[in-house]
């Protein structure tokens, strides 16, 4: 009877054993993607919040200059034109003050865009990276190529296809990516890509 209770107690620790083992596995797994969906998410996320300084300050910039064109205009057909002027002189002082991080310039607007530019330049999101490879490419291409790809033109990023994947998806839902199945595969390519494809076939039974 000791005997057979052993066995039977051996028995249920070796399931006990094999069932923490696969909820082990399943929890790194699940750990593994959801890491990989935060850093997807905040890589976007950056790249909102850069956007969105950049467009904060265009605002303040062209919000300052619009009411100085106002009381220029204004100001033309009447008489006491130094009094339109003083708040002319005003506003550059004000868009100074609300906007330390500038230098004083006559065109504001044109510094953001130019320091944007700059800024995407040294180091590109992982959605400007995968958007510019798709523009570049006439032919559909999987994740992993994209991801293979990427690695090669920057190594110094680290790219993984799960996260290539997760981007190229929310591409898709912004209609800035196109999602095409080939049997078991899945392939992406731009929109304006699409469009032409789409197009060459129409084009050729026209001229057939």
């Amino acid at each position: 009877m000791s005997e057979a209770n052993s066995s039977h107690a051996t028995e249920l620790t070796s399931q006990y054993i094999a069932q923490v083992t696969g909820d082990l596995e399943r929890n790194a797994k699940e750990q593994e993607r959801i890491g990989q969906e935060i850093e997807t998410l905040q890589e976007q996320l950056h790249a909102l919040q850069h956007d969105h300084t950049v467009l904060v300050n265009m605002q303040q910039a062209l919000g300052d200059a619009s009411p100085a064109a106002e009381a220029d205009t204004a100001g033309v057909p009447s008489v006491p034109h130094q009094a339109s002027a003083e708040p002319k002189q005003s506003k550059p002082k004000k868009a100074a003050a609300t906007s330390a991080k500038k230098t004083a310039s006559k065109k504001p607007a044109a510094q953001a865009s130019s320091a944007k530019a700059s800024t995407e330049a040294t180091k590109p999101t992982l959605v400007d990276l995968i958007r510019g490879h798709l523009e570049q490419e006439t032919e559909p291409r999987s994740a992993a190529e994209i991801t293979t790809a990427l690695t090669q033109a920057h190594p110094d990023r680290s790219m993984k296809t799960t996260v290539v994947r997760t981007t190229l998806e929310g591409l898709v839902a912004k209609s800035h990516a196109v999602r095409t199945k080939q049997g078991s595969s899945v392939f992406y390519t731009t929109a304006a890509t699409s469009k032409l494809t789409a197009a060459e076939p129409q084009q050729e039974a026209v001229a057939g």
